[in-house]
């Protein structure tokens, strides 16, 4: 381990070097300087920013959540492939973008009706709250045209301009788990579970059509690791297939949505299927810009709808209706065998995994019926809107029910309820929603986002949600992973003191009035997080972060006597990415993490090298890294974002003591098929064995292979 962390050492301080060498050398050429984009993903968008941002997204979900951004990398991909036109995109347009918040798009809505359209995009620098750092986002999705070009539904049209991808996705560990090794007949028959089902590899697959924004379609399919395939229990081949038709903006008709598709409306407190963002380093961004109805690509098996939906405009009403049915997995607790039927489940299913018999047993088992709809009245800038929707199991949900979730849903069917508004004066957006269930728990999220200065802006947030407050599809601004049991005042800062130098900086206290999972009593805690930014030049990137989490648990030890302890999480980090030339780009992290509960104390660090080489003139993007941490265990786990294949997201945390590298490539075969490819490899000085029961890897060595081969046609 020594000598790896002398070899890192090593490779750290050349590259500071090069830094310090090239940072002068910049500064006496800075008529030079350009702006670093990567293409290797079929984006062209500024690398650091980007990367930055959608890494800090991850790490506001719960830490054990296992996150899927590809439907937001394919929005912004289309975008790329066929740019928004600044002068006549609305409102709606301009929320797809998940970094421009209400301020700067009310901003920029106001600054064309006022002047008309804009001559060039260099013009948003004129635009209150647009700085350069949010326009050199856009920059790739956006273009400036006096003129917009009708479209057609024509199937002429659609076939000539319409665009089209097909995905194939393969990945696997190369080392045995116990899941596939080999065991004795008898003793698999006394436990069925004792083994996987299927085979290690994961296989998806994916195709859509696009036509501009207005039109798509497609399907994917997924085969998880230790699913069968084309057998036993699936004889049709993936476990989970999904498929959508939806259109947009034909006429009065704002959308409709056929087949599998999300639902969000309001801030989340009633009703928000599939993706949510929480808090990230981008502190004052806390309000959600509800999109309605829109297509579902992904690969989540549980928070998504399956039926017809559609949005009509009516004057300066929008109104939307959906209706949606499919099977969820459950546990089974009385079964009507005469009339072979479910009476009653004990659980649903939240993995949608089918690995085990058990699994298996539980697929698909209970109906789930959901129909309703949401009415907005828009104005200017104002809006108020009203979602209402009914949720029925095809069976008593009978959950056993404990001291901390003797609130939960039980029964068979539900009704929530909700009144959210947005209204924007000036520099101030002011934003909520008030919910309730059918059990009388209610929910009040109300926030504002203000720029005082414009170099500073803020952000307050509230919430109120009762230990009653019932609700299955909703995904809020909350530090529980469910709606439920918080109480919360939120404020967050970013200050751009100058070109060069940014402070980003929140504060999260929160309560929560009732038990909780091993919190058995009512408990109060906090987040901080403080950054400095510093860009010296449009080469150099750098950032220094310091985070405090306190939210209690259980005190260790004797399990008869119960009280809290705090679980106090402190990390700093620093992080810089420097490009050596127009090809090269390092990045470099040392990450350091001190935990404390009670007398369980660990601290850990981590550091990692990259070395990104990507240019418009080969067809080859590669990233190379190679991490080394040493961690007192699990609770001082540091978790990092890793680079992968287009449409997949690795955030692993690394723990106990070793390193890690991955080399990922990207190849342009031509100009309309990609290669993708990428090894993993993770050694430990510490341990024999990675991994838990039937993911248990003997050895001390873990690596797994991906491959990816995209065709647009």
């Amino acid at each position: 381990m020594i000598k790896g962390f002398m070899q890192y050492i090593i490779f750290f301080s050349i590259t500071f070097v090069f830094l310090f060498f090239n940072t002068f050398l910049y500064q006496a050429h800075s008529q030079q300087d350009t702006i670093p984009y990567i293409r290797d993903n079929g984006l062209d968008i500024s690398e650091e920013d980007f990367y930055q941002r959608i890494e800090s997204l991850i790490e506001g979900f719960d830490e054990d959540v296992d996150v899927d951004l590809s439907e937001l990398i394919r929005e912004l991909e289309h975008f790329a492939q066929n740019p928004l036109n600044l002068n006549f995109a609305g409102q709606e347009d301009l929320q797809r973008f998940f970094f421009l918040n209400d301020l700067q798009i009310r901003n920029l809505l106001n600054h064309i009706a006022l002047y008309g359209g804009l001559i060039s995009i260099f013009e948003l620098q004129a635009i209150e709250k647009w700085d350069m750092e949010t326009i050199e986002l856009i920059r790739p999705f956006v273009m400036v045209d006096e003129e917009q070009p009708l479209r057609h539904f024509a199937f002429d049209d659609m076939m000539r301009e319409g665009r089209s991808q097909l995905f194939v996705r393969y990945q696997q560990f190369l080392e045995e788990q116990k899941g596939y090794s080999a065991i004795c007949p008898d003793e698999l028959e006394q436990n069925p579970n004792a083994r996987y089902l299927g085979s290690p590899f994961m296989l998806y697959s994916q195709y859509r059509f696009t036509y501009y924004n207005n039109l798509s379609l497609g399907f994917t399919a997924q085969k998880r690791p230790g699913e069968q395939f084309f057998q036993g229990s699936q004889p049709y081949g993936f476990e989970f297939y999904s498929g959508h038709f939806f259109m947009r903006d034909f006429g009065r008709l704002k959308s409709l949505a056929i087949g599998d598709f999300q639902a969000q409306f309001g801030q989340g407190l009633a009703l928000w299927s599939n993706l949510s963002f929480g808090k990230s380093y981008d502190a004052i961004n806390t309000k959600k810009n509800p999109l309605g109805l829109r297509q579902y690509t992904s690969t989540e098996r549980n928070q998504f709808f399956r039926g017809i939906g559609s949005t009509f405009s009516l004057g300066s009403f929008e109104i939307t209706g959906f209706v949606s049915y499919k099977k969820l997995d459950a546990s089974i607790l009385e079964y009507d065998t005469l009339n072979k039927e479910v009476v009653s489940i004990s659980s649903l299913g939240t993995t949608g995994n089918a690995r085990l018999p058990r699994e298996v047993n539980m697929r698909r088992t209970v109906d789930e019926t959901v129909f309703g709809g949401n009415v907005t009245y828009k104005k200017s800038n104002f809006s108020i809107g009203t979602t209402a929707y009914r949720y029925q199991l095809g069976a008593e949900l009978n959950r056993e029910l404990s001291f901390y979730n003797k609130f939960d849903f039980i029964g068979q069917s539900k009704t929530n309820m909700s009144l959210d508004y947005n209204y924007i004066f000036r520099n101030f957006n002011v934003f909520g929603e008030f919910a309730v269930s059918e059990n009388g728990g209610y929910a009040i999220l109300n926030g504002i986002m203000a720029s005082i200065d414009p170099r500073l802006s803020v952000s307050v947030l509230h919430r109120h949600i009762t230990k009653d407050y019932q609700t299955l599809m909703g995904n809020a601004f909350t530090e529980n992973t469910r709606v439920v049991n918080e109480r919360g005042l939120y404020f967050g800062l970013n200050a751009r003191l100058s070109r060069e130098w940014s402070i980003y900086a929140y504060a999260d206290h929160f309560y929560f009035p009732w038990m909780k999972y091993r919190t058995y009593a009512p408990s109060r805690g906090h987040d901080y997080l403080g950054q400095v930014s510093y860009s010296p030049s449009r080469s150099i990137d750098m950032y220094l972060r310091y985070r405090n989490r306190n939210k209690p648990l259980n005190s260790p030890g004797n399990p008869r006597i119960r009280y809290l302890d705090d679980v106090i999480r402190q990390n700093v980090r620093f992080h810089i990415s420097y490009d050596v030339s127009d090809a090269f780009t390092f990045r470099n992290r040392v990450e350091f993490i001190d935990f404390k509960h009670g007398i369980n104390h660990q601290q850990g660090y981590m550091l990692y090298h990259d070395i990104i080489y990507r240019t418009m003139s080969s067809p080859w993007a590669i990233t190379l890294r190679y991490a080394l941490y040493d961690t007192d265990g699990y609770d001082s786990r540091i978790y990092v974002y890793e680079n992968n294949v287009l449409y997949a997201f690795g955030f692993p945390f690394y723990s106990d003591k070793g390193s890690r590298s991955y080399l990922l490539f990207r190849y342009k075969l031509t100009h309309n098929i990609d290669i993708w490819g990428r090894y993993a490899y993770t050694f430990y000085t510490n341990r024999e064995y990675s991994g838990t029961g039937l993911d248990k890897i003997d050895g001390n060595t873990r690596s797994e292979i991906t491959a990816q081969v995209r065709l647009r046609f």
